[in-house]
């Protein structure tokens, strides 16, 4: 019996999510998760701002790489990542919601490209993040068995 591809995805994910202390600690939040996908959101606190009252950079990285790391272990295959940017293209403001969402691009033997798009809680994207995967060994969850 294949194992079913979303179920996978889910398991994986939920896998994660309680290991993953830091994102826990943020406020993120798993929205939603398919195989090359996710979509995670996390509220901008006050301790997120930065000198200029806006949020810091580094916050927003860390929630798209968060978003980025769910997308490309959902084929519950263990992944990390193997590079990655980003543009800032809008400033948040403290109480605002930040959602990311990734969407693999290609999957080509171990490596992977997604894109992932950050908007506010108006929908306005403010910044746009690509990362490259490398599959390592192991599985994250234990593969279901081949029947």
């Amino acid at each position: 019996m294949t194992p079913d591809p979303q179920a996978l995805a889910e398991a994986a994910a939920a896998s994660m999510y309680e290991a993953d202390s830091c994102s826990r600690w943020l406020g993120m939040t798993i929205d939603a998760i398919a195989p090359g996908y996710a979509r995670l959101s996390m509220p901008v606190r006050d301790e997120f701002l930065n000198g200029h009252g806006i949020c810091h950079g580094g916050l927003m990285f860390t929630l798209a790489d968060s978003c980025f790391a769910f997308a490309c272990n959902s084929h519950n295959i263990n992944t990390v990542a193997a590079g990655c940017s980003i543009e800032f293209l809008k400033p948040v403001r403290g109480g605002d919601v930040l959602t990311a969402e990734a969407t693999e691009q290609v999957l080509s033997g171990r490596h992977g490209i997604y894109d992932i798009r950050v908007t506010n809680r108006d929908g306005e994207v403010v910044a746009m993040f690509r990362g490259k995967s490398a599959q390592i060994k192991g599985h994250v969850v234990p593969p279901p068995e081949a029947g």
